[in-house]
């Protein structure tokens, strides 16, 4: 009964929290519109950020940056919300839905299920979620194909390591971040057979994508057990694990977004998703009535999945580096190599 009275209330007070927050909703610029003509209506836009909120300069950073950009280029009026904690993403989704906004997009595997309810309930409306897959009428489902970043990534990792030993640190400890981390492995031990992996996760629970504390005292520990390259996924927990890298001198691997500049020279490089690329397609796709319900997925063959190079990191990749890299990139593209899934070894 406590617990259920709890949830009554959290779930009360993320709805007050909502409804102050949307009073704020932009309106159509009226101004210098003749008093006999209704102003053009802009596409009205919601993105619906995980725990992490748009300053994690990770995933939601992305998908903020992706909307952003669509506001600027495509005159769209964009409204974001962050969630306060997971029981809030249902009232969010639909009370933006009862605003009637055009396209509302949430961020994160954890709206599936409230994606799944409200979706059906506001059929003239779209949806679309971003690393979940919720299937409907009016719902777009955008995937990554994370395990073969993770892949190049791990493969950088093997062929910069001095002591054989390399790390991965995820986030909540979910399927999605086991992919990642066995891609990783994966693509170490096609370069060096006998590299050594320390794993370790968060947590089992939304916080751990925001808890850059513990982040920090686990990639202290895998660099003090000697590995010299830590691959962290995990939010905007992440910088834990850059604080670390940058007090031990030794190396971390990004995520998501490029991440070199956060701690240039101790950010080997990122595995980069383009959420932000993602989000700002699926806008202009709405907007030129173009939106197509269903699955999408994004991959190295779409340039959807990435490794980052750029002034931050660019000294400590070489051109040997490099071409071994593309070398890889180019085989996993034509099917010379397949990664391993953790989606498929699941089944």
């Amino acid at each position: 009964m406590r617990k259920s009275r709890a949830l009554r209330i959290a779930s009360l007070v993320s709805s007050l929290t909502l409804l102050a927050f949307l009073s704020t909703s932009s309106r159509a610029d009226i101004t210098n519109v003749p008093a006999n003509l209704s102003p053009p209506q802009k596409l009205r836009v919601a993105l619906v950020l995980d725990r992490g909120g748009k300053n994690d300069n990770s995933f939601n950073s992305a998908a903020y940056a992706g909307a952003m950009r669509a506001k600027k280029e495509l005159g769209i009026t964009m409204k974001y919300v962050e969630s306060p904690d997971i029981l809030a993403f249902e009232t969010l989704n639909r009370a933006l839905a009862k605003r009637n906004y055009d396209l509302i997009i949430a961020i994160g595997f954890g709206q599936s299920d409230a994606q799944r309810r409200v979706a059906p309930q506001f059929p003239k409306i779209h949806f679309a979620i971003i690393d979940g897959r919720v299937d409907g009428p009016n719902v777009k489902s955008i995937l990554f194909q994370e395990h073969e970043g993770s892949y190049l990534v791990g493969a950088i990792a093997a062929m910069k390591s001095k002591t054989h030993k390399i790390g991965f640190i995820g986030g909540m400890d979910i399927p999605l971040i086991r992919r990642f981390e066995r891609g990783y492995i994966a693509g170490a031990r096609s370069i060096d057979s006998k590299v050594q992996v320390v794993n370790q996760y968060i947590g089992m629970t939304a916080e751990a994508w925001n808890n850059p504390a513990k982040a920090k005292e686990m990639a202290l520990s895998q660099y003090h057990q000697n590995a010299d390259i830590v691959f962290v996924a995990a939010g905007a927990s992440g910088t834990g694990v850059f604080d670390a890298a940058d007090e031990t001198h030794n190396f971390a691997i990004g995520v998501d977004s490029n991440q070199n500049w956060m701690k240039p020279g101790h950010i080997l490089t990122s595995m980069v998703k383009k959420v932000d690329v993602a989000v700002y397609d699926v806008i202009r796709e709405e907007l030129n009535h173009a939106f197509k319900p269903g699955l999408q997925i994004f991959g190295l063959n779409n340039n959807g999945i990435d490794y980052s190079v750029d002034q931050y990191n660019q000294n400590l990749l070489d051109k040997t580096d490099l071409e071994k890299i593309e070398s890889i990139k180019n085989d996993i593209i034509a099917g010379r190599i397949e990664v391993p899934d953790y989606y498929k070894m699941k089944k």
